[in-house]
């Protein structure tokens, strides 16, 4: 290990030698930021089939099981303990009916792809949110060992305009308790987990701390990477810095040699500085380049923000962004809306209505699509919302809704979709699908047809023994276009 952390070292300063009037960040040369992110598996840009119909992803991830019954498969005929309070309003689609706190979705249902059948077995939030990332069951012993989607899609088709080909903005949701990092590339290995905005999380277990009874949906919150943060007192090419920079990239390789983290950074430093000498991307992560008229269509909210965010990375040419939502400092574990009373949460109905729960989804998920779609970038981009599960259709003594992984509902939007049409349908009380159910493995071998992946793609494990992507599931032919 010593002559690889050698080696890094020699090849760092043969960089930061050079006559450059370049700033760098922390140079907090961790595992977020540097390993595999700059490379596919070839070490090159690989070129997806001709199958291919969208060039991005963004993955509207909501970890917790967003409540469908109050959002997208609203049951308006069905008792008060069911439907709860909200009303079913009509969408652009004739016939077809969203909740009352969705009326930005609601009339933008032409553009997009709704399914109401999504299912699968588990009620289990670890195992649910592993499958959703990854598009395979796993057991409580393989929580961490499937390469999440956006891991695949970095090791085949690797990145684009310089930056990484798996993006998680901000990339903090840590459930538990204890706290579990679920975003990693697994048997691929740590150089393939996605590069996080946010880094590591200040408070990594969102239960824990007081929350405001009723906190404000709106909020300020920085997404730029720590990573692409230049102090003044930083310069690459300056002689007289050059000692405080070995000693930044000293300490920071002494961590990583403790961590087992150097291997997976063998080969990447050179991208890790292109990253930071880039103007591109650097305004890539630059929301204040925005229009206030745009955030504030988006809204002003954390969920807005990291949908915006999503957009400009796009648009530079970010291949594969997860947009993470769900487990927060300031508003807990929004989505598991049981009630139980240290939640302090209002009644699901209510709860709903929120800034910062289904109605701040709904507005920054309609404004992302419109805003896309205006810049021409919708058709190459494929927009894919998923949590883990629905939530019980009877509303609990508390308020509130239990975990549902038999019902619950989805949508697609862009590239290579059908849009304007509504797939599956639930029963009466939106407790199980009365047509074909779709499971996570579907969605995911979807996601792949969309780029131009066949889910009977091999990779090879750590051990080189070739693993498909999928191991089951097949694309939504409904869905494709």
């Amino acid at each position: 290990m010593s002559r690889q952390r050698n080696l890094a070292l020699e090849n760092l300063q043969s960089l930061v030698c050079r006559r450059d009037l370049l700033k760098v960040g922390p140079l907090a040369l961790s595992a977020s930021v540097l390993p595999g992110l700059f490379t596919g598996a070839a070490g090159a840009e690989l070129v997806p089939s001709a199958a291919a119909k969208a060039k991005s992803v963004i993955y509207l991830w909501m970890g917790g099981g967003v409540t469908h019954i109050d959002s997208l498969d609203p049951k308006p005929e069905a008792p008060e303990q069911i439907r709860g309070t909200l009303s079913a309003i009509p969408t652009s689609l004739p016939g077809v009916h969203f909740s009352e706190v969705c009326p930005n979705l609601a009339r933008i249902a032409h553009d997009l792809c709704t399914v109401r059948s999504f299912s699968h077995d588990s009620d289990d939030h670890l195992l649910s949110q592993v499958y959703t990332l990854s598009g395979r069951k796993v057991t409580q012993a393989q929580l961490f060992t499937e390469p999440n989607i956006g891991s695949i899609v970095q090791y085949l088709l690797g990145p684009r305009n310089g930056l990484p080909g798996y993006i998680a903005v901000p990339g903090i949701t840590r459930p538990g308790p204890p706290p579990h990092n679920l975003f990693v590339g697994g048997w691929l290995g740590n150089q393939y987990a996605p590069f996080c905005v946010g880094g590591q999380p200040d408070q990594p277990d969102f239960t824990i701390g007081e929350k405001e009874l009723v906190p404000s949906p709106l909020a300020s919150e920085d997404l730029n990477p720590p990573e692409l943060r230049f102090p003044q007192e930083v310069t690459i090419g300056r002689l007289d810095r050059r000692s405080q920079l070995r000693s930044h990239l000293e300490d920071s390789l002494r961590n990583l040699d403790k961590s087992g983290a150097l291997p997976a950074m063998e080969g990447h430093f050179q991208g890790a500085f292109n990253l930071l000498r880039s103007p591109q991307v650097r305004d890539a992560f630059d929301l204040t380049k925005e229009t206030d008229s745009l955030r504030d269509a988006y809204g002003r909210t954390k969920i807005g923000g990291r949908c915006l965010m999503a957009r400009r990375l796009v648009e530079a040419g970010a291949r594969f962004v997860l947009v993470d939502y769900g487990y927060d400092s300031d508003y807990g574990n929004l989505w598991d809306i049981h009630n139980v009373p240290e939640q302090k949460f209002p009644h699901v109905s209510e709860m709903c209505k929120r800034g910062y729960n289904v109605a701040g989804i709904d507005r920054a998920f309609a404004a992302l699509i419109t805003d896309l779609k205006q810049r021409g970038l919708l058709e190459s981009t494929l927009i894919v919302y998923l949590t883990e599960f629905g939530r019980t259709p009877k509303i609990n003594s508390l308020g509130g809704r239990d975990h549902w992984g038999a019902c619950g509902s989805m949508f697609f939007a862009g590239g290579g979709i059908r849009t304007g049409q509504v797939i599956g349908t639930s029963d009466k009380q939106a407790a199980y699908p009365l047509t074909r159910p779709y499971g996570p493995a579907d969605i995911a071998a979807t996601m792949y047809q969309c780029l131009g992946i066949e889910s009977e793609t091999r990779v090879p494990d750590r051990q080189g023994r070739p693993s498909p992507v999928l191991d089951h599931g097949r694309p939504i032919d409904e869905a494709l276009l």
